[in-house]
């Protein structure tokens, strides 16, 4: 299957869109990436917060265990201090759940802005490219038909513009059913051109 027309100004404009569609491509890779990093950076923030939390709660757990050791007042003193390191192991809590909410956001932020220019280009760029090169194709092996350029000369009878037949002959339809090989021919060749088939010279 050929991927580019014979025509070097079509097959030009292919190459072209290829080279943009990729180029388009990367660089949405480029950016998504550049962004996971500044997002993902943000979960410095998360990862302080655990850190000062679970600091905080081990601090208040030391205090509290050894006021704890003291006769008769250990126990009243040490409630305050047990309370004050749960609330520093809370702190730690929020800062793990702040730093998966920030990785998680990266992660989706890049897949979106990846995802929204590869749809785009599937559309606009991967599957007119795929029609392309079917159609071509089967032009290709319509062409190989030992009555192939009749059945192209048919289909340009309908497809082409009154202008194009015109340029070809002044009555194509007759020609083609007089079998004209001249008309036959140009009329298979311009169809065949709409596919990108270039249609070797009639001899």
């Amino acid at each position: 299957m050929r991927l580019y027309a014979d025509f070097a100004a079509r097959r030009t404009a292919q190459i072209v869109a290829d080279a943009i569609a990729v180029l388009v491509l990367a660089a949405a890779v480029a950016v998504a990436v550049v962004v996971h990093g500044a997002i993902w950076a943000l979960g410095a923030i998360g990862s302080q917060l655990e850190s000062a939390g679970t600091g905080f709660a081990d601090t208040m757990g030391d205090i509290g265990d050894r006021l704890g050791g003291i006769p008769l007042l250990g126990d009243g003193i040490r409630g305050p201090f047990d309370a004050a390191s749960g609330a520093g192991g809370s702190l730690a809590d929020a800062g793990r759940a702040t730093q998966g909410i920030i990785e998680t956001s990266a992660t989706l932020v890049a897949i979106a802005i990846v995802a929204v220019p590869l749809v785009i280009l599937v559309f606009a760029w991967l599957l007119p490219r795929l029609r392309f090169a079917r159609r071509a194709a089967q032009v290709r092996e319509l062409a190989a038909l030992e009555d192939g350029e009749a059945l192209l000369a048919l289909r340009a009878l309908d497809d082409a513009t009154s202008k194009e037949l015109a340029a070809i002959s002044p009555h194509p339809l007759r020609d083609w059913r007089d079998g004209d090989s001249r008309a036959v021919h140009a009329l298979a060749a311009l169809e065949a051109r709409t596919a990108g088939v270039r249609l070797p010279e009639r001899r």
